[in-house]
């Protein structure tokens, strides 16, 4: 694997996949993709139900904690993040998610040229395949992109209906795809699954580029540090078990690790706020401040309820019905284990006068909560989940390196709860439980609340709560950031990195600010968006050009 190629890619996420795919199509672009994880050819994660197996497995996955968050009772937040082959696509809960009209206006407005709705929009239906049912079971497809988005209603849990019903009796309107929703929406996730087996994006991106001449992929290697020939990288150090190396791009080195890990290789690169890298013993190389600064995530509230009518806990909660729903999903791929587990939900207005929705909202037919180590622990009775969240929290938290060595864990900050308007959120998406719960839909089927207890009611209580018990949902944003300048921001609207050439980062760090949703879906499309930028370019010679700071 050591050698020259035109572009080094590091991380074989969301991201580095849909963007090797692109890159790759010519068949003389040389292309080497690395990986820090293995092969993802694991059972539990092409079943669909599994992901909770994986949710904290060592083997494929970084098993992160944050430091101890003061506005959520001090505590260490289990983070988990892909390390396979596929990244967190293949072992996050599949649910498909563009995010909303005003997520990328409002990037634009930043900074971000180009990447408002008109202009993402195109990138977004050029990478899906939807795979949909009518009423009457009629089956069809729409658009010709690799990745598959599909409509599994008819195998969802016969409970799920009653949430929609639910959010009909509080006001909030039905639709029948909320993944490509414009407004308030509620209704059936669609899910990134094919054939009754998760499509992560390196079955759908990946899988076709390998078959290509002009791609490498390497796996279970460490990057150490970027290299850098002045003001221009040149490649990577790497480390694959006892030997190191260095490989060379001859067009660009891009990052695509994600919003933990890039910022990560930056710093350990010599590239950040330089008293951070001073702080570690590290040479400044270029002092960028805001790489590491900027985090965003979403974080949600989930309140558990007792059902007197059967949901998946009668199911996977009890040895027979089990072995009988696996059974099913092995003759058919079908049934309880072919369905992810997030079925229902939508955006929602927690005040009728908003222009845009402020709230997502999930149902899950089942009962369960997840351990500080994060295993999932399942009720065997009968029960629901609600959970809801701020669609685009204003905190800012932060990553940095905590030592120059590659394999120390960064010190991760989320900063939860550090502005007014987000812990206002916090209270609404509190409320906007309890309308859903007390709706004649999911009262007439509900015994009684089991987490926060039944006592729990007034506003402060639910609060402390909140502040117990809420937690991230495992969409970390904008860490390197687009925008103007290396003030406010470490890339420009193409991804490249204020200052430096032949330097990128394609990911979901890159996002001037979360998005409304699940975030898995619109970090393909910056990568799809950005694999075009790219190759624009390279046929130009742009890819040489430093990028002067703006004044």
């Amino acid at each position: 694997m050591e050698g020259s190629y035109d572009y080094v890619v590091v991380g074989a996420g969301s991201a580095g996949c849909a963007l090797v795919e692109r890159l790759t199509r010519d068949g003389r672009t040389r292309v080497l993709l690395i990986e820090a994880g293995g092969s993802d050819r694991e059972f539990w994660i092409k079943v669909p139900l599994g992901y909770a197996v994986n949710f904290a497995n060592p083997k494929l996955n970084w098993n992160y904690h944050t430091e101890p968050d003061e506005a959520l009772d001090g505590r260490s937040i289990y983070w988990p993040r892909g390390r396979v082959i596929g990244g967190s696509s293949s072992i996050n809960a599949m649910a498909y998610m563009r995010g909303l009209p005003n997520d990328f206006d409002d990037w634009a407005d930043s900074g971000a040229t180009g990447w408002a709705w008109r202009d993402v929009r195109p990138a977004f239906e050029r990478m899906e395949q939807h795979l949909e049912q009518d009423s009457d079971g009629t089956r069809r497809t729409r658009g010709e992109g690799l990745l598959p988005i599909s409509d599994l209603h008819d195998q969802m849990h016969p409970f799920s209906p009653r949430f929609l019903q639910a959010a009909e009796d509080c006001g909030w309107p039905r639709g029948a795809d909320i993944s490509t929703a414009t407004g308030e929406v509620v209704g059936y996730y669609r899910s990134t699954v094919r054939n009754g087996m998760r499509c992560s994006a390196a079955d759908a991106f990946l899988a076709p580029a390998r078959k290509r001449g002009n791609l490498r992929l390497m796996t279970n290697a460490v990057v150490e540090r970027i290299t850098f020939d002045g003001t221009r990288a040149t490649g990577l150090h790497v480390r694959v078990g006892d030997k190191s190396f260095n490989v060379t791009a001859g067009r660009e080195v891009i990052l695509c690790a994600g919003a933990v890990n890039s910022p990560k290789l930056l710093q350990l690169s010599g590239v950040g706020p330089g008293e951070v890298l001073r702080d570690v013993g590290l040479s400044v190389h270029h002092d960028l401040p805001e790489v590491g600064r900027g985090l965003q995530d979403h974080i949600a509230i989930s309140h558990v309820f007792r059902a007197v009518t059967p949901t998946l806990n009668n199911i996977l909660g009890r040895l027979p019905p089990r072995i009988l729903a696996g059974m099913q999903y092995l003759a058919q791929r079908r049934g309880p284990l072919g369905v992810p587990v997030n079925q229902v939900g939508g955006y929602l207005c927690s005040d009728p006068k908003q222009a845009a929705p402020d709230m997502q909202i999930y149902c899950n037919p089942m009962s369960y909560f997840t351990a500080p180590d994060g295993r999932t622990v399942l009720d065997r009775e009968p029960g629901y989940l609600l959970c809801a969240q701020l669609c685009r929290p204003t905190s800012r938290g932060e990553i940095a390196i905590r030592s120059a060595d590659p394999d120390a864990a960064p010190v991760i900050r989320p900063n939860s709860l550090a502005t007014q308007y987000d812990k206002d959120g916090a209270r609404r998406a509190i409320e906007i439980i309890a309308r859903l719960a007390a709706a004649p839909a999911l009262r007439a089927v509900t015994q009684e609340r089991l987490i926060p207890a039944p006592e729990v009611q007034d506003a402060d209580a639910l609060m402390d709560d909140f502040r117990a018990r809420a937690s991230t949902v495992f969409h970390p944003t904008s860490t390197c950031r687009m925008g103007r300048g290396p003030q406010e921001s470490v890339l420009d609207a193409r991804c490249r990195v204020h200052g430096l050439s032949g330097l990128r980062v394609v990911d979901s760090s890159a996002f001037p600010a979360v998005t409304s949703g699940n975030t898995n879906a619109p970090t393909m499309m910056l990568a799809t968006r950005a694999a075009d930028m790219i190759l624009e370019d390279a046929a130009t010679g742009d890819h040489e050009r430093v990028l002067a700071y703006a004044s």
